[in-house]
């Protein structure tokens, strides 16, 4: 039977070496070889879907995460009264993150601005218990996990952080303010060059932090 080059090999030089399918499919000709072209094909949709799920969020890895949808309240409020919904460690849901521990909390209602269009996400933190302080958890980026699910990614400084705990959910107020300043300057400035050099200068999007 004629020879068949495997459709991984064709994706490889596609995606590696940069040769597109038709010019291996030339150079197969010429030496009887058969393209397994569904097999190619196959493997450009397998990396497709890994790009699609490592590209979807920075940090959340598509946490799984099947819940109620939370309220964003950033934008009357700073300091928020909140109940701890879910906990993410290494990308897998736990009932409690431990001192010194990275991990993601997701919450019922939040202040906490999460990263889009440029706009990085709020840092902060998330303190609970009344007046004991039993946990402190430091946000140090606030990121979506589902379009109104908000994951704020940090470490617990003390403490435990249980599911189901009533926090208070409180945003460094003066990076904000910063990182929305520096925001509505990138806006002015964009407007401003629109006037002076014409409608043709977008802007495209860029990253916008304190």
């Amino acid at each position: 039977g004629a020879k068949l080059l495997p459709g991984e090999v064709a994706f490889k030089l596609h995606d590696t070496y940069g040769f597109p399918l038709d010019l291996s499919a030339d150079v197969c000709r010429e030496r009887g070889v058969a393209i397994d072209e569904t097999g190619f094909h196959a493997a450009m949709e397998k990396q497709k879907n890994q790009a699609r799920a490592a590209g979807k969020f920075k940090m959340d890895r598509a946490l799984d995460y099947s819940g109620e949808g939370n309220a964003f309240t950033g934008y009357e409020l700073l300091e928020e009264p909140a109940k701890v919904v879910a906990l993410y460690a290494d990308g897998v849901a736990v009932q409690a993150l431990n001192v010194r521990q990275n991990g993601v909390v997701v919450l019922n209602t939040t202040p906490f601005y999460a990263e889009s269009g440029g706009q990085v996400g709020d840092q902060g933190r998330i303190v609970a218990g009344e007046s004991t302080k039993d946990a402190q958890f430091e946000v140090q980026d606030t990121q979506k996990i589902k379009a109104d699910v908000f994951g704020h990614h940090g470490r617990v400084s003390y403490g435990t952080l249980k599911v189901g705990d009533a926090v208070t959910a409180q945003v460094n107020s003066a990076v904000r303010h910063a990182t929305v300043r520096n925001h509505s300057a990138t806006h002015l400035m964009h407007k401003a060059l629109r006037e002076v050099l014409g409608e043709h200068v977008q802007q495209k999007g860029s990253l916008v932090s304190a």
